[in-house]
């Protein structure tokens, strides 16, 4: 099929959104003219009840697979709700290097939250670039005036601003410049130009905080129940914060010993080490899980968030129990997203406040937070001999590079150089 000659306008829509890859965007289009076809054919009025009509003709027939009907949905979906109800896009001129002025904002973040949501990113993204994009507008408005315009170079100097003025650290920095970069490049379609003459945030090589064997002895000795659980599992495992918060019951598995953690950094999956000292507790814990679920089932809830992709293959699974949260919220909650009532996995808050306050009631004067415990773990297996890239793959680092550095804080202070101060007392 001449798919590159079919709605080159919704084509290039996709194109400038990236809201799908490249090699399938022509596909897009393709499904997107079949649907405006069966429309033509069809009297009924009611897109919706007319995009279900036109998955019953595709599941009819026989040459079309299930995977190409999903895509067929996602291309409509994306054709009605985005391309012919785009706001945003229409408000903004990107001709002249001119993006919009003030009273066009309200309509930017609406856009702005529309298209993370479409891309699947994590809530607390959403919430993270939403605020950034916040902040942008309000010091364009405090520096330049309640309805001026603003463009691609204010960027440059509002990331300036974060470094010479607020002196934010890197990191702080690295985040306000991608959630400003997906502001333009995503929901205003402008290329934001070369920030080489941004002033940039210095990063000065920081050693992770390690703790000692005894004193993570002495940190699980202050902690109990759930929480003396968690992290446990985040030490003896490696996982990041929200990587323990969403496990589900289906990525624990006993018999190997093996935690599966799925969609880790830089939407990866990986294996690391079910420790054999948990295994009952968390067995016994995941049982209480269990009768937690079945209540709420009973109740008329015991619905799990799925993305949505996952969400369209497996149909009822986000009330089976494979999906639950091992670690789940103590009470059910309103889904900002979709406004189901569901029990969401525990909060990364109450983990970092139940290690803050095992690490205060444990007399521990390093700044030891939950991320120190995978620190721990990964030093605490160089020191006793596992291989750095086992190692590597356990924390699920791209780079070796990134786990080398905690070979700098391996050094057995029994094989460090003697201290001239005390040679020379020994003379």
């Amino acid at each position: 099929m001449a798919t590159k000659s079919i709605l080159p306008d919704f084509q290039a829509f996709l194109r400038s959104r990236k809201l799908v890859a490249e090699k399938h965007i022509p596909y897009y289009a393709h499904w997107a003219s079949k649907f405006l076809d069966f429309c033509n054919k069809n009297t009924q009025s009611d897109h919706k009840k007319l995009v279900l009509e036109f998955e019953d003709s595709l599941k009819k027939d026989g040459d079309v697979r299930d995977w190409q009907i999903r895509q067929a949905h996602q291309a409509v979906q994306l054709y009605l709700a985005n391309f012919k109800g785009k706001v945003a896009s229409d408000a903004v001129s990107l001709s002249t290097g001119t993006v919009a002025k003030g009273s066009d904002i309200p309509q930017i973040i609406k856009e702005m939250k529309r298209i993370i949501r479409l891309k699947h990113y994590a809530y607390s993204t959403e919430r993270s670039y939403l605020d950034w994009a916040k902040r942008f507008f309000r010091y364009v408005h405090e520096t330049k005036g309640n309805d001026a315009l603003f463009a691609s170079d204010d960027i440059k100097q509002y990331l300036s601003h974060l470094a010479i003025k607020q002196r934010v650290s890197a990191s702080t920095q690295n985040q306000a410049f991608n959630a400003l970069l997906f502001l333009f490049r995503d929901v205003l379609g402008q290329d934001i130009g070369n920030l080489g003459d941004t002033v940039r945030a210095k990063r000065g090589t920081r050693l992770p905080v390690v703790l000692t064997n005894d004193e993570v002895k002495a940190l699980f000795s202050t902690m109990s129940g759930t929480g003396l659980l968690i992290a446990q599992v985040i030490y003896g495992s490696g996982l990041r914060l929200m990587e323990l918060a969403r496990l589900r019951v289906m990525d624990i598995d006993f018999d190997m010993q093996v935690i599966t953690v799925r969609n880790g950094k830089g939407d990866k999956d990986r294996t690391t080490v079910l420790p054999e000292s948990v295994k009952n507790r968390l067995r016994d814990h995941i049982e209480k899980v269990k009768t937690l679920h079945e209540k709420d089932l009973a109740a008329g809830y015991g619905e799990v968030y799925l993305p949505d992709a996952l969400a369209k293959k497996y149909k009822n699974a986000n009330k089976e129990w494979g999906w639950q949260y091992v670690f789940p919220s103590a009470r059910l909650s309103v889904d900002p997203r979709s406004g189901k009532v569901r029990r969401h996995h525990i909060s990364e808050t109450a983990i970092q406040s139940a290690i803050a306050n095992a690490v205060k009631k444990a007399g521990i004067v390093k700044h030891a937070t939950v991320h120190t415990l995978r620190h721990s773990f990964a030093t605490h297996l160089l020191m006793s001999g596992v291989n750095i890239r086992e190692v590597q793959s356990l924390l699920g680092h791209k780079s070796v590079e990134t786990t080398m550095i905690y070979t700098h804080v391996l050094r057995d202070m029994k094989n460090a150089p003697q201290s001239p101060l005390d040679a020379l007392y020994k003379q």
